[in-house]
């Protein structure tokens, strides 16, 4: 039986091409619903200006990466732009053990993955409204080249072709409107009956269970 069924915390995979705005609504939801642990990657790519090692990744060599794949230290794994991304396993097996909601910001390989050892888990899917806004959403960021932005585009293509593996799809037009929908999906996870029970025990005795 999954850790997704035997344990009282959930898991939420969340996924986009880049640019559709997932770290933005993950990070404002995390504001919004404190019961929520956002799990940190650990990353073999340099860390941008502003960002600090063990708050947006766990920065490390290619080698020291490398070493912890090999010796099962991550629950997913995945190659994105040339850089390894990936996810503790003690970490995420720890928060669920003591009855801790994760959320996982992934790509669909990673996705792919947890899917596969937690099949309970809510994978959820970010779109932009369109590819033209795609487009102008990364040129706004002006941190990249325009040789930068085609390639992002074209893995934008390969990221959206795995949208049908997805359970949930929340089109970021309106971003407070996709953070609402997002905020949902949280709560309806938390209220499947297998979650209930297992986080109130106490009323079982009620249901004669």
């Amino acid at each position: 039986m999954s850790a997704a069924i035997t344990t009282a915390g959930s898991v939420f995979v969340v996924a986009a091409p880049s640019g559709a705005g997932k770290s933005s609504l993950v990070r404002e939801l995390l504001v919004r619903d404190p019961g929520l642990r956002l799990s940190v990657s650990h990353t073999t790519r340099a860390p941008r200006p502003g960002e600090q090692d063990g708050r947006e990744y766990h920065f490390v060599s290619r080698a020291d990466f490398d070493a912890m794949r090999a010796a099962g230290e991550f629950l997913e794994c995945a190659e994105v732009y040339g850089n390894g991304y990936a996810t503790s396993a003690a970490w995420i097996r720890g928060q669920l053990a003591a009855g801790e909601d994760v959320i996982l910001e992934i790509d669909w390989q990673g996705a792919r993955q947890v899917r596969a050892l937690f099949p309970g888990c809510a994978s959820v899917f970010i779109l932009p409204p369109s590819l033209a806004a795609l487009r102008e959403r990364l040129e706004g960021r002006g941190t990249d080249s325009q040789a930068v932005i085609e390639h992002r585009l074209e893995a934008a293509r390969e990221d959206l072709s795995h949208v049908d593996e997805f359970e949930y799809v929340i089109i970021n037009a309106e971003f407070f409107v996709a953070l609402e929908d997002l905020s949902a999906i949280v709560r309806a996870q938390r209220c499947r009956r297998s979650r209930q029970f297992l986080r109130h025990p106490e009323i079982l005795p009620i249901l004669d269970l």
